[in-house]
C-alpha cells in the first residue's frame, strides 16, 4: 500500500533482495518492491527516510492509512511498536528499458556492531548488519526526480568542487563523484574508520580523492583540508556532510579562512556525536 505524503514524496513498501559488505564499517543493502517503479531521483545526495521494524516484527509499523496525518499517528504509537525512522541517502538505483526503477541501493554505516565495541550499535546498524533477503522496510522517498531533498547543486559557473564526508556521507559523496561529467574539477576528502572501508570510485571528472583513515592516525578533516593548497582564482563550490561538529568546523574554515562565499557552501549534519537521531530531532 502507498500513500501520497507532501508530494513529490510518497511511501514505498520494499523488501531486501541482497546485501554486500563493503568493508568493516559499511554494508550495502539492495531493495525492490512492487511499486518501486514510481520512485524517481536524479541520485547524487538524495535524502530518504527509512522505517525499520523492531526485532520480532514482520514489518515496520507506520500508520500510512492516515494519509497526511501519518506523522502524528506514528509519534503517538508506543516506543516498542512505532517503527524506527532513520535518514539515509540513495547510493544508486537501477531502471529497466522503460525508465522504471527496479532496485535501489542504500549503504549503511555500521557503528558498534563489532565485538567489544565501546559504544553499542543503534537499531539501524543492528538491523543492517543482520539484514537478509525478504526483510521488509518502508521508505519515504521521491516520485519526482528533481526534488528538494537533493542538496548537491553547484552553480553553473563552478570551476572547482570541494568535498568532505565521513563514513555516513561516503555513499552520497561517491554517488556525486560518479555522476560528474568529464572536465569537472574536484578535490575530495573522504573519512572512514578503517583502511578496509576505502572504495574504488569510478568517475569521469578530474577528481583528486584523499581517503582519511581515522584509526590509522590520519590527520583530522580540518587539518587535512587546511594543509592542502588550493587555486585562488577558481569559482569554488563546497559540499560537506557528516558529523555535525566536523561539518561546522569545515564550514568555518572554507568561509572564514579560505574566503569562500557562504552562498556557495552546502553543509549537512547527518548525525551528531553522542546523540541518537531521536535526540537530534528533538533538539532541532
Amino acid at each position: 500500500m502507498t500513500t501520497a505524503v507532501a508530494a513529490p514524496f510518497r511511501f514505498f513498501s520494499l523488501q531486501v533482495v541482497r546485501t554486500r559488505r563493503l568493508g568493516p564499517s559499511l554494508v550495502r543493502v539492495s531493495f525492490a518492491g512492487a511499486d518501486l517503479d514510481a520512485f524517481q531521483s536524479l541520485g547524487r545526495d538524495q535524502s530518504l527516510s527509512l522505517f525499520l521494524p523492531h526485532p520480532g516484527q514482520p514489518e515496520p509499523v507506520v500508520p500510512i492509512e492516515l494519509g497526511d496525518g501519518w506523522w502524528q499517528g506514528w509519534r503517538e504509537l508506543p516506543d516498542d511498536v512505532r517503527a524506527v525512522m532513520r535518514s539515509y541517502t540513495l547510493r544508486s538505483l537501477r531502471q529497466d528499458a522503460w525508465g522504471r526503477t527496479t532496485e535501489i541501493d542504500i549503504d549503511f554505516a555500521l557503528h558498534g556492531v563489532e565485538p567489544g565495541a565501546a559504544t553499542p550499535a543503534g537499531p539501524a546498524s543492528r538491523w543492517a548488519a543482520r539484514a537478509v533477503p525478504g526483510d521488509r522496510v518502508l521508505l519515504l522517498g521521491p516520485a519526482i526526480a528533481d526534488n528538494r531533498a537533493i542538496r548537491f547543486r553547484p552553480p553553473e559557473d563552478t570551476g572547482l568542487i570541494l568535498m568532505w564526508g565521513d563514513e555516513t556521507a561516503v555513499p552520497a559523496a561517491t554517488a556525486i563523484l560518479e555522476s560528474l561529467p568529464a572536465g569537472a574539477r574536484v578535490r575530495a576528502w573522504l573519512e572512514v574508520p578503517h583502511a578496509g572501508d576505502i572504495q574504488d570510485v569510478v568517475t569521469e571528472a578530474d577528481a583528486e580523492i584523499t581517503w582519511l583513515v581515522r584509526h590509522d592516525g590520519s590527520p583530522t578533516a580540518v587539518d587535512a583540508v587546511r594543509a592542502t593548497p588550493l587555486p585562488s582564482s577558481t569559482r569554488p563550490y563546497v559540499w560537506i556532510a557528516g558529523e555535525s561538529g566536523r561539518v561546522k568546523e569545515l564550514r568555518r574554515h572554507f568561509v572564514g579562512e579560505r574566503g569562500v562565499d557562504r552562498r556557495r557552501v552546502t553543509f549537512v549534519g547527518y548525525w551528531r556525536q553522542g546523540m541518537t537521531e531521536e535526540q537530534l530531532r528533538a533538539a532541532e
